[in-house]
């Protein structure tokens, strides 16, 4: 499941290519198809990110509520645009570009009252310049739940993955089975900051990296890493391959439905 970044930068790219111009808004598969007709020929006025949740604006009031979930894609195109496959659930287009998004967990035309709604079910997103991180640490602070499980709480802090998750809690040393009612202020304070960094730097290169200039594979002599995510990393995919930092084996188990990843000898507290 794509994590925050991701969608941030989606939301910027629907909005550079397609924002002001009225649009064919169609839907081949079907499963859209009276929203669609609605909004053909509109324009797209506004778009915006929470979390894992991206918005598409049309006219005034007309909001487009998408969720890629696991199997969601966004493919941007140049026109002219091919005839769509059958499995694109909406496709935007006009005379210059297209674009079609496949298998997502939600594309539901909402209102502003609805849209309002999925806000307040999430909590504060790192990406967000209304984001405030004390309503994620009074949720923390309260519970017995490992701080690792609320960090992929959308409800608590929304946005974050199962890379991030892992990665902000080695660069701090946490133990990710500590529970959050153990993380001090000073702590939240740190890893806050850090996943403000991070998932911003994620938006602009389209990666995830983490890892600190000292740990690169210039700095350190090593060959780059290869993986389908696309960054340098302490911890996440790396069960069994020495820590980069102290050489212990890092380990991995299973934690609320995801693999989870970490280093036993720099995550002691």
């Amino acid at each position: 499941m794509p994590e925050g970044h991701t969608i941030h930068r989606l939301a910027h790219e629907y909005a550079t290519r397609f924002s002001g111009t009225a649009l064919r808004v169609t839907s081949p598969q079907g499963k859209f198809s009276d929203a669609a007709a609605l909004l053909d020929g509109t324009e797209l006025t506004a778009t915006e990110a929470h979390g894992k949740h991206l918005f598409l604006r049309f006219r005034d009031a007309d909001w487009v509520h998408i969720h890629l979930g696991l199997f969601g894609k966004v493919g941007f195109g140049d026109a002219p645009a091919p005839p769509p496959a059958d499995t694109v659930r909406l496709r935007l287009a006009h005379d210059t570009a297209y674009v079609d998004l496949r298998g997502p967990t939600t594309c539901a035309l909402i209102t502003d009252a609805e849209k309002d709604a999925v806000h307040a079910r999430l909590g504060p997103d790192p990406l967000r310049e209304d984001a405030d991180p004390g309503v994620a640490y009074r949720k923390i602070s309260r519970s017995r739940t490992s701080v690792a499980a609320l960090l992929m709480d959308q409800t608590v802090v929304a946005g974050v993955g199962n890379v991030y998750r892992a990665e902000v809690l080695f660069r701090h040393g946490i133990d990710p089975y500590r529970a959050g009612r153990d993380i001090t202020p000073a702590e939240w304070d740190a890893l806050w900051a850090d996943l403000v960094e991070l998932m911003r730097q994620g938006v602009r290169n389209n990666r995830i990296d983490t890892v600190r200039p000292e740990h690169t594979p210039e700095a350190m002599g090593r060959p780059p890493r290869v993986d389908d995510h696309g960054g340098e990393v302490y911890v996440y995919r790396r069960a069994n391959q020495p820590c980069l930092v102290c050489g212990d084996g890092i380990r991995t188990a299973g934690l609320a439905a995801r693999n989870l990843f970490w280093c036993p000898g720099c995550q002691r507290t």
